[in-house]
């Protein structure tokens, strides 16, 4: 049989961009959402994954929507509001040979699921966990939401008097081993932290400012595309270099970091507003608490650590995925239940 010519458009994998790609968008023109979902499409194609290896969840809320919007012949899974995380718990105990992906948003994640995204970061559950974070209710017509600026002022919801709840925070604060934030107006570098995540076997938190332009995009609002560029400072320039290639560095150890990831692939930080040891959380919670105090959105990977165990290895589930195994080897003989009761009794 003669092999099959594989044409400019398609991939290693031998799928074209169309591939991976969902129905068409409902989200307002110029969401922030939307650019998240195009990166996914994006990715997928250069890395030439196979749709069918990856397993989408998400909640509830305009974020929990996008998954329909790329990865069509991707598994999903729609869950209840707040509960993706343990319905991705399941899943990879379930499975643990597919690239789980979560898609929530500020509501989904820090207001009622704020427990379940606790415990999905202490387990360290080998999952890619994006939160589009727009700091508004946009599927309820745009009420504060836990992560809204304090004093913020919207049209017909008032002035918010609380103070935000930060998700690179939480994520520090409960031990996630690979955190990071993105603003979905810089699709550079918001490209180069999706790679890097799916390559980490591990829980990858990303929190990605998504402006909402129906309800939360006044100039002064900290997740609008004006305050976002004109605000955002980047850590470092992040390249993310797949397993497949070779690995040359020129650079000075001075000005650049390369991170080994549990497949081999890599990524190189080059160091553009100053010296950050990645591998450091305290280092993390500092940078924070000066974004903080001068007002600035700071992104890019604020912290990686590949040597923890996953869920799957505290676990020590077996290399065959638990929903492949049969009746005949799941349920234990006569014999074999004889001599566990013997043993008790």
């Amino acid at each position: 049989m003669a092999r099959r010519t594989r044409t400019a458009k398609e991939n290693q994998a031998g799928l074209t961009k169309d591939d991976y790609k969902g129905a068409p968008s409902t989200l307002c023109k110029g969401c922030g959402h939307e650019s998240i979902s195009n990166q996914v499409i994006s990715i997928m194609y250069e890395m030439d994954v196979i749709p069918e290896q990856i397993v989408k969840f998400s909640g509830i809320g305009c974020s929990s929507k996008s998954p329909t919007y790329f990865l069509s012949r991707s598994f999903g899974f729609n869950g209840l509001h707040g509960r993706m995380p343990a319905i991705a718990t399941g899943a990879v105990f379930a499975d643990h040979t597919l690239q789980a992906m979560g898609f929530s948003g500020d509501g989904d994640t820090a207001s009622i699921g704020m427990g379940q995204f606790k415990h999905v970061m202490r387990r360290n559950t080998p999952m890619v966990y994006i939160v589009e974070n727009n700091g508004v209710y946009g599927l309820t017509k745009g009420q504060f939401s836990a992560t809204a600026d304090q004093g913020l002022e919207l049209n017909k919801q008032g002035l918010n008097p609380y103070m935000p709840v930060d998700i690179v925070r939480e994520a520090l604060a409960s031990n996630a081993t690979f955190v990071a934030r993105a603003f979905s107006g810089d699709v550079n570098q918001l490209r180069e932290i999706l790679k890097a995540s799916l390559s980490h076997d591990g829980i990858a938190v990303i929190d990605v400012i998504s402006p909402c332009v129906s309800f939360n995009n006044e100039d002064d609002a900290h997740h609008s595309y004006s305050w976002g560029r004109e605000h955002e400072v980047a850590i470092h320039d992040l390249a993310y270099v797949p397993p497949r290639d070779e690995i040359e560095v020129d650079y000075d150890e001075t000005t650049a970091k390369k991170v080994t990831m549990h497949d081999g692939s890599h990524i190189i930080l080059r160091k553009i507003r100053e010296e950050h040891d990645i591998s450091d959380r305290i280092a993390a919670v500092d940078l924070l608490d000066e974004a903080d105090q001068k007002g600035i959105l700071m992104t890019g990977l604020f912290y990686i650590n590949t040597e923890e165990q996953n869920l799957v290895e505290i676990k020590n589930l077996p290399d065959e995925p638990l929903n492949r195994l049969t009746q005949e080897r799941l349920r234990p003989s006569r014999e074999a239940l004889e001599e566990v009761n013997r043993s008790i009794f």
